[in-house]
């Protein structure tokens, strides 16, 4: 699957990149820049943060620290991120002074607060679940017409499942809502899906789009623990997911890799739960499965570069999470060792140096090559069985 609109401008090649954010994705951005020539510059708080070592230089700050934004600025071309926990307000301070940032602040003005985020979609002709607002003005009056369980989310800061409640009664709602002393929060309406898919689409400075192939997530307590690429759908279905993802992000004009997030019904009708407006977890398969990964792709679209290819390499693969499930400092060596025994398996260890239930420690990418496409996912979940077998045991 690879979707190109026609290029609207002559692009300008960029060549020093800032980052906001030196985690886990911004590591593995600085993994793909040597081979464009990008000199990747971060704004991190702590040194020992996964994209210290990838970075020319670091500016060690919070992440929402727009005064060290600044001094980022001097050393780069343009900016980007890593994360939405960041000051708006204050970047855009600096955008008025001449500053580039990829993608515009203008656009994650509308997607960073979740209520917003559904409210433009919905603005737009995309398809989403019913939502409203909660909010101190409505008190406690729950009678919000979305049935139970509804599903409760922060407007802002959730990620991995924080921030998100599956609410089973008004009692309940109440109670959750009081532990936050009454923000707005969204309510979204509960969607029995049948599967869980997610798009990666990049977006040119010359207005090309790039689709990557169409996968499932399987989630647990709201946390992706596996990802099977190509997601096992018909083609109309894989039409209308690429269809969303074009409609948004030329909507929006932005440039950069988005990730974006689906319910598919038992209906057939996909529906928009949220969009990531950075790399996202649902593609990191496409570092080894992939001829351009969501890394490379996202730096080549900020930097102003062609979008790269973004077909698969294999018949499919398959990729899973290693998450924290203790308190504890450890590399897990021994575990990682049988994992890379599996056969056509690509380890990534984020080299973070504390592991808690939860946390994102790395992730396992394995190739498959089959000839008979309805085998993927049996393959992929049997694979995935064996890693989580070795991991959790």
């Amino acid at each position: 699957m690879n979707t190109r609109s026609t290029p609207t401008i002559q692009p300008q090649t960029l060549s020093k990149i800032g980052v906001i954010g030196g985690g886990q994705l911004a590591w593995m951005m600085g993994m793909e820049a040597t081979s464009l020539g990008i000199s990747l510059f971060v704004q991190t708080p702590e040194t020992d943060d996964p994209a210290v070592p990838f970075a020319t230089e670091t500016i060690l700050a919070k992440i929402d620290d727009a005064t060290a934004t600044a001094k980022l600025a001097n050393h780069c071309d343009v900016i980007t991120f890593e994360n939405e926990f960041v000051d708006l307000n204050a970047l855009s301070k600096l955008a008025e002074q001449g500053v580039c940032f990829r993608p515009r602040l203008s656009a994650l003005s509308l997607l960073l607060d979740k209520y917003d985020q559904l409210s433009y979609l919905e603005k737009i002709g995309l398809p989403v679940p019913e939502f409203k607002l909660l909010n101190p003005e409505n008190g406690k009056i729950f009678n919000h017409n979305l049935g139970y369980p509804v599903v409760l989310k922060a407007c802002r800061y959730g990620y991995d499942g924080q921030g998100t409640f599956i609410i089973n009664n008004a009692e309940e709602l109440s109670q959750t809502w009081a532990k936050f002393n009454y923000p707005p929060m969204l309510l979204q309406k509960f969607v029995p899906f049948e599967r869980e898919l997610a798009v990666i689409a990049a977006r040119s400075v010359a207005g090309d789009v790039a689709v990557y192939p169409i996968v499932e997530t399987v989630q647990k307590n709201q946390v992706c623990h596996r990802v099977i690429a190509p997601a096992n759908i018909n083609k109309t279905i894989a039409e209308a997911a690429e269809a969303i993802a074009k409609t948004l992000l030329n909507s929006l004009q932005v440039i950069g890799v988005f990730g974006i997030e689906l319910f598919l019904t038992s209906e057939g009708k996909l529906l928009v739960n949220e969009i990531a407006p950075r790399t996202h977890n649902s593609g990191h398969f496409s570092l080894d499965a992939c001829e351009t990964s969501q890394f490379k792709q996202h730096l080549r679209a900020v930097s102003g570069l062609p979008l790269g290819n973004t077909a698969l390499k294999c018949s499919g693969a398959i990729m899973v999470n290693l998450l924290g499930f203790e308190t504890a400092n450890s590399e897990y060596l021994e575990k990682r060792q049988k994992i890379a025994e599996i056969p056509n398996s690509f380890i990534r260890w984020y080299g973070k140096t504390a592991s808690r239930r939860g946390r994102k420690l790395g992730h396992v990418t394995v190739l498959i090559q089959t000839e008979n496409d309805q085998n993927i996912e049996k393959e992929a979940n049997a694979i995935a069985d064996q890693i989580e077998s070795i991991w959790y045991l």
